[in-house]
């Protein structure tokens, strides 16, 4: 059945506010709000659990605009159901400092989950924002189902074809997350052409591959809002797999550019923009125009969210009382709160020499228990990472209380995953890999840096000084790569003291990720002290006496144990030395003036850093007279000791460079 004209007004009020708003900027995507407007009608008006005057009620369906680029869909959305965001916001869209940027950003614009740029993200987003769900309904539900909502996605060609998605996808089938389902709008056409060029599987196969339930709605049917509602009505009824409805539309719908790229990524242009609202029945002027009675329409729609949010407060109460202890601890975690005393262990010198990975794994499993948010997993690689959480089960259908996920070798997805958990709420996810395979991980990290998201990425094995694996497995450039990223702390410890420390730093983070650099070697114990990480760097080590030193050894992570050596080296002829750690650059760049000058005196500029990578970003703190000893090519496959040797990473060859350096003073 087509249609009626009822619901065609209402489903134009989203394409035309669409077109007017890219016309307005001259810059944008028309064609995806206008093809897809009816499968969002469908979505948003008979399914969509949400309360425009609550956008962060806890129990809302969530939906994510995976196609970031076809943004005014979803701004169109959130105005004419009542969200905080005018028609003056429309009217400023791509504009500095607007409610309506180019693409969705979360914490901006309200009724934006998730941040939803680079193709691939915004659907591997949703895997987590659907473990996260069924991970809090298995362990908060009781006779009362306080968590029990769906995540949608409505996503493109585009984020079909990056790669992140197939790895998330592949996960999400082998979980059986039954409450994800996707909406792809399958309208033949890329951005620089027709998908033919390129893209010609069958994906509804492949997904069906991956254990995902599939449906397929032909072009006649593309725009059939009872159509595509029965086909969102089946998806919700199997439980057991994901969904991917494959809805076949036309790019552009109506406008003279229909079924063709350049409806993809420009403006129509304002003959085209008359032509298109003539074509589909709607007023050429003025621009922006929503009759009274589908704007209307559309405000009763989202005041539906008050009741049923009001339905789930009383369910909330109701449990609450029956579960007084889970209530007080999921409304610490809601508020964002650390519980008031973790079991944070202690080192000494007893412990010995330990890698920060080992102490690393045993922080994470002390506090573990007593911090509930706390999910995650590695690549494939607990025994080597040390992230397994001891006796807290494994997230797999059927057991998904289980706070161990198993992402498998999907660093990718296991990052864009775990800012869709944080995205949620309340949990608190970490991911774990070597630190080489950022790599693969970085496009999702910058999204969790730019969101400003509660995640903690822990990566091992962090230098040259893993040995045989070679040159392809030893970071070198990644830690410049981190710092040079925006809103993410990069803490590098020194020993087991410092790990610990670095994670109460990592937990207590409000606004930004953290990134803990782990080694696999042992390191030695530097004494039982307060090792403020927080700080970002402290004077470790000075000579006897007091007053100013000849030289500062300023180093991190496993270097600053090298860096003791050196100074009692030098000591011995003489040199006065201090040695300062420095974990974390970020930390102690936000330290006062006062505080950085009594770490760094500025009358002393003989200054040498000691890292195992490349010495880019160093003269921020050794200055134009200091020396940087660092990693400035790829490794070698080579026993520790011998790398080191050859890379100058000894008592022996840092003493030299610091002498030299004296020498010329």
């Amino acid at each position: 059945m087509p249609n009626s004209p009822d619901q065609e007004k209402r489903i134009n009020a989203i394409r035309f506010l669409a077109v007017d708003a890219v016309q307005k900027a001259n810059s944008g995507h028309p064609g995806l709000p206008l093809g897809a407007a009816a499968m969002a009608y469908a979505l948003w008006t008979r399914h969509l659990r949400y309360d425009p005057a609550d956008p962060h009620w806890f129990d809302r369906d969530r939906f994510i605009l995976s196609a970031g680029h076809g943004s005014m869909l979803l701004y169109a959305l959130l105005y004419l159901t009542g969200y905080d965001v005018t028609l003056d916001d429309l009217k400023a869209f791509r504009q500095f400092e607007s409610k309506t940027p180019g693409h969705p950003e979360v914490n901006h614009t309200p009724g934006v989950e998730a941040t939803t740029g680079p193709l691939g993200q915004g659907i591997s987003n949703a895997v987590g924002f659907a473990i996260a769900e069924a991970h809090l309904a298995a362990t908060y539900n009781g006779e009362q189902r306080i968590v029990d909502h769906q995540t949608y996605v409505i996503a493109s060609d585009g984020d079909l074809m990056e790669g992140v998605s197939g790895e998330s996808a592949s996960l999400a089938g082998h979980l059986e997350l039954g409450k994800l389902i996707v909406l792809y709008d399958d309208n033949h056409v890329s951005l620089a052409g027709p998908t033919s060029v390129t893209f010609t599987e069958d994906i509804a196969k492949r997904y069906e591959a991956y254990g995902w339930h599939t449906q397929t709605i032909e072009i006649e049917h593309g725009n059939d809002v009872d159509a595509i509602d029965r086909a969102i009505a089946a998806a919700k009824n199997e439980t057991s797999r994901p969904s991917i409805v494959l809805v076949r539309t036309h790019i552009g719908f109506g406008s003279p550019r229909q079924d063709t790229y350049q409806a993809h990524g420009e403006p129509l242009g304002p003959d085209n923009v008359a032509k298109t609202k003539a074509s589909l029945g709607w007023p050429l002027e003025p621009a922006f125009y929503v009759p009274d009675d589908v704007l209307g329409w559309w405000r009763e729609q989202g005041k539906r969210g008050a009741e049923l949010r009001g339905g789930w407060n009383e369910t909330y109460a109701a449990w609450t009382r029956a579960n007084p202890g889970l209530a007080r601890e999921l409304d610490r975690m809601r508020a964002g709160r650390l519980p008031d005393d973790l079991p944070w262990p202690s080192f000494n010198a007893e412990n010995g020499a330990v890698a920060t990975r080992d102490a690393g794994g045993t922080v994470m499993n002390a506090i573990a228990k007593a911090l509930p948010e706390l999910v995650g997993g590695s690549a494939d690689l607990d025994p080597s990472t040390k992230t397994y959480l001891k006796g807290l089960g494994d997230f797999e259908p059927g057991t998904y209380a289980g706070r161990n996920i198993h992402f498998g070798v999907r660093e990718h997805a296991m990052a864009a995953i775990a800012n869709g958990i944080a995205l949620h709420g309340p949990l608190l996810p970490f991911t774990a890999t070597f630190f080489n395979f950022l790599d693969y991980m970085k496009p999702a990290v910058r999204l969790a840096a730019l969101s400003r998201l509660r995640v903690i990425e822990i990566y091992t094995h962090d230098s040259i000084f893993l040995g045989e694996d070679g040159p392809t497995h030893q970071p070198v450039e990644q830690l410049a790569t981190l710092r040079a990223t925006p809103n993410i702390a990069v803490i590098r410890p020194a020993d087991a003291v410092e790990t610990g420390e670095a994670w109460k730093c990592a937990v207590a983070s409000e606004g930004e990720p953290v990134a803990l650099i782990l080694t696999r070697q042992k390191v030695p114990f530097l004494g039982t002290r307060e090792a403020p990480v927080w700080r970002g760097a402290y004077v470790l080590r000075d000579p006897d006496g007091g007053g100013l030193p000849d030289l500062i050894l300023i180093a991190t992570g496993s270097e600053v144990a090298l860096a003791v050596e050196a100074a009692e080296r030098l000591a011995k002829d003489g040199t006065t030395v201090r040695v300062v750690s420095m974990p974390c650059w970020e930390y102690f760049e936000a330290q006062d003036e006062g505080y950085r000058d009594s770490v760094l005196p500025p009358s002393v500029r003989a200054r040498v850093s000691i890292e195992a990578g490349a010495t880019f970003g160093w003269e921020r703190w050794i200055g134009d007279r200091g020396v940087a000893i660092g990693v400035d090519r790829y490794g070698a496959s080579a026993p520790a000791a011998a790398i080191a040797k050859a890379f100058g990473f000894t008592a022996e060859g840092v003493a030299e460079v610091a002498s030299g350096l004296l020498a010329k003073a």
